[in-house]
């Protein structure tokens, strides 16, 4: 039976847990071939990815492995790795905000670059971008966080027009709150409970539901959504 991304390759960074795991399992059941990283060599994609491991906060390592990926055919990016620090304004370390920036902003910069011409030279691409809402509207210690995903945003608003004419459609996914180990880990039960009263939906998210976003945005489906920042969050930034 065909599916929808049939022997298309795919590069999915932070596919090891959480909404990168679950993005590269949804590519790979559609039919791609999916390359994902971790940032340790002990790391695991989920089975049937080609697992690379890499240092998004190393500037040469990032370098090196956009390197590679410039040579290796990628039609479909999504750039998901991220990283965060939860700090006062005042008390933000510059060292802790450059990361940050490295990983969420310079690492998708750096990838996106590479894999663009050889897009342009086969006439398609697919790139999605995992932004935050937290690039939309924010909260107290996020100001790193959000100035990275904001910048995210609007890298990607400028890369789609200057793209978009080559058969090559780029967008942002913004999910709200979603329910993952970290955010069971962080919250528990009652601190969930309470986030997802604040969802017009009355519930968080799912991996699965990014998951089946970004695969539509990369999939044959989507042919003319591109510059857009689209926030899969239960209605939570429309109230």
């Amino acid at each position: 039976m065909t599916k929808p991304l049939d022997d298309r390759l795919a590069l999915v960074t932070g596919a090891t847990r959480g909404l990168g795991r679950a993005i590269a399992e949804r590519l790979l059941n559609d039919g791609a071939r999916v390359i994902g990283t971790g940032s340790k060599p002990e790391g695991t994609a989920p089975a049937g990815c080609d697992y690379r491991a890499v240092d998004f906060t190393d500037a040469g390592a990032t370098q090196a492995f956009a390197d590679e990926a410039a040579g290796l055919g990628i039609e479909i990016l999504v750039n998901n790795a991220g990283t965060t620090k939860l700090s006062d304004f005042t008390e933000i370390a510059p060292d802790d905000f450059t990361r940050i920036q490295q990983v969420n902003v310079t690492a998708p910069f750096m990838l996106s670059r590479a894999v663009v011409p050889g897009m342009k030279e086969r006439g398609w691409g697919r790139i999605v971008q995992i932004a935050s809402i937290f690039g939309i509207v924010s909260r107290q210690g996020r100001a790193s966080y959000s100035t990275s995903k904001a910048a995210l945003d609007g890298m990607t608003a400028a890369l789609s027009s200057e793209v978009a004419q080559f058969g090559i459609l780029a967008n942002c996914v913004s999910p709200g709150f979603i329910n993952t180990d970290m955010t069971r880990k962080s919250l528990g039960q009652a601190g969930m409970a309470e986030l997802a009263a604040q969802v017009p939906a009355r519930r968080l998210g799912t991996p699965q539901e990014i998951a089946a976003l970004v695969a539509w945005l990369a999939g044959p489906e989507n042919t003319y959504i591109s510059g857009q920042n689209i926030a899969i969050d239960g209605g939570f930034t429309r109230v």
